[in-house]
């Protein structure tokens, strides 16, 4: 994790970033009293009030909540309409617990899970907008006007737009490589959402009379048009800075984690790599802003960064040839899971050091429910570049395995405590969960792996894009259904999964990270947590440094690095469980207390695992009904 490096252009460039939010807000404040009252303030829309509608004054849900913020009567997710409404609480009690929109951040957030939670956002409005548009002929859809529902994803847009000017975009240039790509990904998942609504919404910038002046010609299209060049600019800047972790000098290939320990090549940078490359080959729409290396003129692109045009072939390139490394790598075990990852044997880099074997032989058999999950979007990325029916082959495989690891096929057995792999019950769980001790980190994972599961089992297109050499494939009849079924398959896991995680609600509608615990409390099944009923803990399979910070020793550290001499551990930006509230209680004891108070409690994080589960039932399974 990187620190800041103040230097008189920086900071003036932080006082514009200031003053933009200024702006923003103080045009928003005067658009429109509607639009005022529908954002108002934390004063304004305590945890305990339900968000209204301001122009008829009723809960913009569908019941008036029986506890907590908008936490309507939603028994058991059996009804499309119970999934939508569920998703828009989820939501609304993540951006108004835990969003601050005057600094543009969410505050408790770290760096790189703040990029995370602004690519939940943007997904979530397009899963809204989606929704909306086909109100008129749907039964599940609430019951609002057009602009009560344009207000709403106002509303939660100009969140998207501070946090654009909120993020710690000059710390995140210095930190790991991964750090970097979740930047990329957040950026381009706006300008799709804005894209999207626009399409459904608003009349194309294309379709703007080059007869009319400029005010009048924009008067028809989406503000959020001009937001565009900012979001890309950030993905192509941070894109650039995080391809340089590729590296062919050791493992024949493959992205190095963290520039400033040890070579680690593991699985959820190169994972992030194949995805960010395939979507800025797809959505990244070119970039002709010369800064931040040049403060002169815009205009004379050759004093800074040249232009960068859309569709370029070599991020496909980049895409394709690092899924085949990683296909290749051997980065799995005997469940079909990637693990973590792998050091060099022998490396003791430097000046006069040693690259040792030269190869990845070094195993860390640590496996994470994220390191399931990103790799998907982008297969899902490459079979519409490509028209390869392998990368959604692959997809799905992954995707058997997930399901398999979580227990799906001992649920309801007296095995169904037993630790699966990525889970028990069928419910998947972190292998920091049951013990309450996930970092930030931990509790951001399985929110990443229903998100990208999402994007993959998106309906396949049946239009194709088409733009000088640039084009994408679409799927004929059975290819559609034989995608279409496959993921329709995965409905009973996912709403089994969205239930538990929908029971670790608490009284302010705020869920907890360990999914289905909550759920075997309710219903008295306190002999289930016991040795004897079969409940153990996951084994110990690898470095856990995503939760416990990373190891200071010669095979995480650099030699010239001498703080692995001098101390055991180094924090690097990890705010552990154990640093935070802790609850000794024994978990086999069934009492009445709830687990997932215990450790870092319920955070934002764990707030967007529980959207993220939502939106995957609502998008893959419910809005298809």
């Amino acid at each position: 994790m990187g620190t800041n490096s103040w230097s008189p252009k920086l900071l003036l460039g932080s006082c514009f970033s200031l003053l933009c939010i200024t702006t923003l807000l103080l045009f928003y404040g005067h658009a429109g009293s509607s639009f005022e009252q529908l954002v108002g303030h934390a004063s304004r829309y305590p945890p305990s009030s339900p968000l209204r509608s301001p122009i008829s004054g009723q809960s913009i849900l569908t019941e008036e909540p029986t506890h907590g913020l908008g936490a309507v009567a939603v028994d058991d997710l059996s009804e499309p309409s119970d999934t939508f409404t569920a998703l828009l609480q989820a939501l609304d009690v993540m951006q108004s617990h835990f969003y601050t929109i005057w600094q543009g951040q969410w505050l408790d957030a770290i760096d790189w899970t703040a990029a995370v939670m602004g690519t939940h956002v943007s997904a979530t409005l397009a899963a809204m907008t989606e929704t909306w548009q086909s109100c008129a002929k749907s039964h599940y859809c609430l019951t609002m006007l057009d602009q009560e529902r344009e207000n709403i994803i106002n509303r939660y847009f100009t969140q998207i737009t501070s946090f654009y000017f909120g993020e710690n975009a000059f710390s995140l240039r210095t930190q790991a490589y991964d750090d970097m790509l979740w930047v990329v990904l957040g950026w381009l998942e706006g300008i799709q959402f804005i894209n999207l609504h626009s399409d459904l919404h608003h009349a194309s910038p294309d379709d703007a009379d080059p007869n009319l002046k400029t005010s009048q010609s924009n008067s028809s299209v989406w503000y959020a048009h001009q937001f565009i060049p900012q979001f890309a600019h950030r993905a192509r800047l941070f894109y650039n800075l995080a391809s340089r972790g590729w590296d062919s000098s050791l493992c024949g290939g493959g992205m190095v984690w963290n520039p400033h320990l040890a070579p680690y090549k593991n699985a959820i940078t190169n994972q992030l790599y194949i995805s960010a490359s395939i979507n800025m080959y797809l959505y990244f729409p070119g970039d002709t802003n010369a800064s931040p290396f040049s403060f002169k003129n815009p205009v004379r692109l050759e004093t800074g960064l040249p232009p960068a045009k859309a569709h370029d072939p070599q991020h496909l390139e980049n895409a394709v040839e690092a899924y085949q490394w990683l296909k290749t790598s051997e980065m799995t075990n005997w469940k079909g899971l990637y693990i973590d990852g792998f050091h060099i044997q022998g490396w003791r880099g430097g000046k006069n050091g040693s690259t040792g074997t030269g190869k990845c032989d070094l195993r860390d058999g640590q496996v994470y429910t994220y390191n399931q999950g990103v790799v998907l979007s982008g297969l899902r990325g490459l079979w519409e570049a490509t028209g390869s029916k392998t990368y959604l082959e692959d997809g799905h495989r992954l995707i058997h395995n997930v399901i398999a690891a979580t227990g799906w096929n001992t649920r309801g057995t007296r095995w169904r405590w037993q630790w699966s792999g990525l889970g028990r019950n069928g419910v998947m769980e972190e292998a920091c969960d049951s013990t309450g001790t996930c970092s930030q980190n931990g509790h951001t994972f399985k929110g990443i792996f229903f998100h990208h599961f999402t994007l993959f089992c998106n309906p396949l297109p049946r239009t194709g894009r088409l733009k000088g050499d640039f084009k994408t494939f679409i799927a004929d009849n059975d290819l559609f259904n034989w995608h279409h079924l496959n993921c329709k398959k995965y409905g009973r896991w996912l709403r089994h999964n969205a239930r538990a995680a929908y029971m670790t609600r608490d009284e302010e509608g705020e869920f907890g990270t360990w999914w289905g615990i909550q759920g075997r409390n309710r219903h008295s099944d306190e002999n289930d947590m016991t040795q004897e009923s079969g409940f153990e803990l996951p084994p110990d399979e690898g470095t856990d440094y995503r939760n416990e910070g990373v190891p200071v020793d010669e095979i995480w550290r650099r030699p010239e690095d001498q703080i692995w001499q001098l101390r055991k551990h180094e924090d690097d930006g990890i705010t552990t469980a154990s640093e935070e509230h802790t609850d000794d209680k024994d978990i086999s004891r069934g009492t009445s207390w709830d687990p997932n108070d215990r450790g870092r409690g319920r955070t934002v994080e764990t707030q967007s695992g529980g959207l993220a589960i939502l939106r995957a039932l609502w998008r893959v399974v419910d809005m298809k009904r």
